[in-house]
């Protein structure tokens, strides 16, 4: 037996030692075949073991994840199966039907609003999708490509050609990065935003864009590491807020109507109008009123198009000198009524920031405060012409510079604004998370490499799930429910954006939008609804 030389000097095995390896091999094989039968005497050890009933070390190991109660209600539902819808529905949007809205006043834009169907008119079939249906492109190309397939919508690019907002060129929709008050480019625009607005250094986290068209600017904000939360309605300029989504841009459907916006008072570190058509001075003010309720102390607010720069384009405008001038002073009369400093005109763009507190207002001819208890309850709550008051407490406007402020303890936790929350429960909340998101990972391991770019967590309690999985690969929507504790604004002041919403009804945003949709806890929210 042994290595034998041959004449070639090339050293083999002999035909008996291969043998003797070959029947080794296939004893193992079947000696562990037959210890896994359950006839093997390892597996009657095991048992019996398992069956000891002093066995404490067994007995006291939890490694519960908090979903054992819910996993297991789950089990027990037979699953439904749903038929698909017709093709008519392929881009269908729940509470934002057309043929619906037309019924509801055009005053006050309350037409473009949420309006939902009754119970028995609800869909309940799947949404199809259109027929050469892509998966879009990886982030970053989706920010500037998008597959004409998956939005087949060209109406944009004739209607905003002069503007470079979008351009078709063959199976694709190209996005310049324009817009129609920075036709050569949002970079540029943006760094004259920021030679006033800390953008760079972490300060500016949460930014709304209102009237967003297809968020080439929350596009470009995002490699700024600014989250940013645009909305458009659903209107004559067809799927902008789907093309934004498409890119894998955070928007919804929304417009300054009636009703308050769907965010926490003091979300936002900046919010933003680039033409975006908004009468700021109609019915007293009260849209500029409701940028100010969801934007921070320490706040600013950029306003880009009519009236700022009247002087060069009250014609292109076909409106008066004096009407124009007359609007920009109201604006400017509002803003200071609100405690908004002007920082900056040049050219198109005007900048203002909210004052950190009241005490430094420099007019005491403020409008009226608002009397509501609860400035974040504003679920379908009619606005008012009235002022959100500051807080209380001073450390509402001294946010830490992202990314720090994503775990320190938020200022609602620590002054005890929500119930049943201390600052050992969220800490305790962060880790807990940390730990299922390694866990997620491990089962799909595709979580976190950019292959989900938009993400919802249908039930987000404090955030915690967005925050362990914050990267530039993926945003995160963080909706809390309107029947569950509100920890919006936490989520808010940890850099993350999110929005409220009733999951009775449905979510206004358009078919095939989001990657990956995580439901913590969701079904048993609504096991009785």
């Amino acid at each position: 037996m042994g290595i034998k030389d041959n004449p070639n000097g090339i050293r083999s095995r002999s035909p008996i030692s291969i043998f003797l390896v070959m029947c080794l091999c296939c004893f193992f094989y079947l000696l562990g075949t037959w210890q896994r039968s359950g006839f093997g005497k390892g597996d009657t050890i095991a048992r019996e073991i398992a069956q000891q009933e002093d066995c404490d070390v067994v007995k006291n190991l939890n490694f519960d994840s908090h979903h054992s109660i819910e996993i297991m209600e789950q089990s027990k539902v037979v699953g439904k199966v749903y038929k698909p819808c017709d093709v008519k529905y392929t881009d269908y949007t729940p509470c934002q039907e057309q043929d619906r809205a037309m019924k509801f006043p055009r005053e006050n834009m309350a037409y473009r609003e949420r309006h939902c169907p009754p119970e028995e008119e609800k869909l309940r079939c799947l949404i199809p999708a259109p027929k050469g249906y892509t998966a879009p492109f990886p982030w970053p190309k989706s920010r500037d490509y998008v597959y004409y397939a998956n939005v087949p919508f060209k109406s944009l690019t004739v209607e905003k050609a002069n503007q470079n907002w979008v351009e078709y060129q063959g199976n694709v929709f190209k996005f310049p990065g324009g817009g129609t008050m920075f036709p050569q480019g949002a970079d540029a625009y943006i760094d004259e935003l920021a030679s006033v607005i800390p953008i760079a250094d972490g300060s500016v986290r949460t930014a709304l864009d209102t009237g967003c068209g297809v968020a080439s600017w929350g596009a470009y904000m995002l490699k700024r590491n600014v989250l940013p939360m645009s909305f458009a309605p659903r209107d004559n300029h067809e799927a902008q807020v789907q093309f934004a989504l498409e890119r894998g841009v955070p928007a919804v459907i929304g417009v300054l109507g009636t009703m308050h916006l769907p965010y926490p008072s003091r979300a936002f570190d900046m919010a933003q109008c680039s033409r975006c058509l908004i009468p700021w001075t109609a019915n007293e003010g009260i849209y500029l009123m409701e940028v100010d309720r969801v934007l921070r102390p320490g706040g600013y607010w950029v306003l880009s198009g009519p009236p700022i720069n009247w002087k060069t384009y009250y014609k292109t405008w076909k409106r008066t000198k004096q009407d124009l001038q007359a609007e920009q002073k109201r604006i400017e009369d509002l803003a200071e009524s609100l405690c908004w400093e002007k920082k900056y005109e040049k050219g198109d763009v005007a900048i203002w920031r909210k004052m950190s507190s009241d005490e430094n207002c420099s007019s005491k001819k403020s409008v009226n405060l608002c009397n509501s208890a609860d400035t974040d309850d504003v679920w379908y709550k009619e606005m008012e012409k009235c002022k959100t008051p500051y807080p209380e407490t001073g450390g509402a406007a001294e946010l830490k510079k992202f990314p720090e402020r994503l775990f320190a303890v938020p200022s609602r936790v620590s002054d005890g604004l929500v119930d049943g929350v201390t600052a050992e429960s969220y800490l305790e909340d962060n880790q807990l998370w940390k730990k299922r998101v390694k866990g997620y990972k491990r089962i799909n391991r595709l979580i976190g490499t950019g292959r989900y770019r938009n993400v919802m967590d249908m039930n987000a309690g404090l955030g915690g799930f967005a925050a362990a999985l914050e990267s530039p690969k993926s945003w995160v929507m963080n909706v809390v429910p309107t029947i569950e504790k509100n920890t919006l604004g936490v989520v808010y002041e940890r850099g993350l954006i999110g929005i409220y919403h009733d999951w009775c009804e449905g979510f206004s945003t358009y078919p095939r939008t989001y990657d990956l949709i995580h439901a913590d806890h969701l079904f048993s929210l609504y096991k009785n609804k």
